[in-house]
């Protein structure tokens, strides 16, 4: 809620997103990247971080290529099944990458929770508070 009940910006919220991107403006890896590796490092599965993302098992394989192609280097591995099944897990780079991302969201949260506050108390103050 971005204003006092009854307020014009009521209903309106800031969002942001976080995305690397190369130099000249490429996608490597998004919101849904991001939510995927970390669906992952939870799951322990890249077929069930899918289903939990709600896209295909083939859908999130190709997002995991496509960025570890672009990066140059293995964010996960799979290891094969055996008697209780396979699992996936990130490298140790996929897992710094997403402690740092994990990190900056965290801190990109917190100030943004006081600009947004500010931001939303400028827009939202009444004519007769203007003048005093």
């Amino acid at each position: 809620m971005a204003g006092p009940k009854g307020s014009k910006y009521y209903d309106v919220f800031l969002k942001y997103q976080i995305n690397l991107e190369t130099v000249d403006d490429e996608k490597i890896l998004d919101w849904e990247g991001f939510g995927l590796l970390n669906a992952i490092r939870k799951t322990g599965s890249l077929a069930s971080a899918a289903a939990e993302m709600n896209m295909s098992y083939r859908k999130a394989w190709g997002i995991i290529k496509e960025v570890e192609e672009r990066l140059g280097f293995n964010l996960v591995e799979k290891h094969r099944g055996g008697a209780e099944g396979g699992y996936t897990d990130l490298t140790q780079e996929g897992n710094e990458l997403m402690n740092a991302y994990n990190e900056l969201t965290d801190q990109f949260n917190t100030s943004l929770k006081e600009i947004t506050r500010k931001f939303f108390w400028t827009i939202n103050k009444r004519p007769d508070e203007e003048k005093q």
